[in-house]
């Protein structure tokens, strides 16, 4: 890690900050030694910018609470936290891995993709980014198991076998019918465009219509509200679409469409209200985007791993 300027590295990272962050997760470890602190203290020494770069990535790390206890532990191993905090801040951190559900899928997307299918009885699924669906189709159900992510659903019309879409502690029954399901802990799982779903989730039941979505409460109880579904449906046009919405929810909705972490530095900022219309495919527009209207700094410290700060 030598001294001096540092040119700024592919897809807009900034080396600096990017070295500064694997110090962050080197000295943090329990085995860091002798030897890595005194490299560290010739890179810190050798540019200023080093130095006020670790000044601040370390205080960032330490009030978003990632770093672990440095104590030496039994083996001398670094801490599992410690490789967390080492791929995070290196750069190599990585979603949930989506391999074991694309393994029991029958149809899937990567992360940033929009994929269409049709099935079987003539229906149609538009699965959204980083999603899995395993069919389940009987002589008496038309079963879709939704094992992550998000799908829409136009339901071809079959009196004799209901066409049921059941996600984690979720289960939606369709009647003739266009709608979506979130597995991804979404406060709304559930909306409707056209026609009507019958929703059970822990024992509690709704009815969502056109234009409806359900929200499943605190105490698990199901809450049915007007909701503009075409809206939220919009992914399926290649169009992310907001209307007065909190910067730290759209922010939430652009990581869903690439890899790594979208960290939001400040709570109050997070509350701006954004109106805009994004494309899924390029998060790094929607963020520059943003950045240039609202004066937010936009700060990547690698592909994976993007800060959004205080107003310049």
């Amino acid at each position: 890690m030598a001294g001096g300027e540092e040119a700024e590295g592919e897809g807009g990272e900034d080396p600096i900050y990017e070295a500064a962050a694997t110090w962050v997760a080197r000295l943090s470890s329990s085995d860091a030694s002798a030897s890595d602190r005194n490299r560290f203290e010739r890179w810190r020494a050798a540019d200023p910018a080093h130095a006020a770069a670790y000044a601040e990535m370390d205080a960032l790390w330490r009030r978003l609470g990632h770093l672990p206890d440095p104590r030496p532990r039994r083996g001398g191993a670094k801490t599992l936290a410690g490789l967390a905090l080492a791929l995070l801040l290196g750069g190599a951190l990585v979603s949930q891995s989506p391999l074991l559900d694309r393994l029991r899928a029958d149809h899937w997307s990567g992360v940033g993709a929009i994929e269409r299918a049709t099935l079987a009885d003539g229906s149609r699924v538009d699965l959204n980014t980083d999603t899995a669906i395993a069919l389940r189709f009987s002589e008496g159900e038309r079963g879709v198991e939704l094992l992550r992510g998000e799908a829409s659903f136009d339901v071809a019309p079959d009196a004799d076998r209901p066409f049921v879409v059941r996600g984690p502690g979720l289960s939606v029954r369709a009647i003739g019918t266009r709608f979506f399901v979130r597995a991804d802990g979404a406060s709304s799982p559930v909306g409707v465009a056209e026609g009507r779903v019958a929703v059970s989730s822990a024992g509690r039941h709704a009815v969502v219509s056109a234009g409806e979505a359900v929200r499943v409460d605190a105490d698990a109880s199901l809450t049915v509200a007007a909701a503009d579904v075409e809206r939220a449906m919009a992914w399926r046009e290649d169009r992310l679409l907001f209307s007065g919405e909190p910067l730290a929810r759209v922010l939430a909705e652009l990581e869903r469409y690439r890899h790594g972490r979208i960290v939001l530095l400040d709570r109050r900022l997070g509350e701006r209200r954004v109106t805009g219309a994004f494309d899924p495919r390029n998060t790094d527009e929607a963020l520059d985007a943003i950045a240039a209207t609202m004066g937010v700094r936009i700060r990547r410290l690698s592909p994976l791993l993007v800060l959004v700060g205080s107003p310049v």
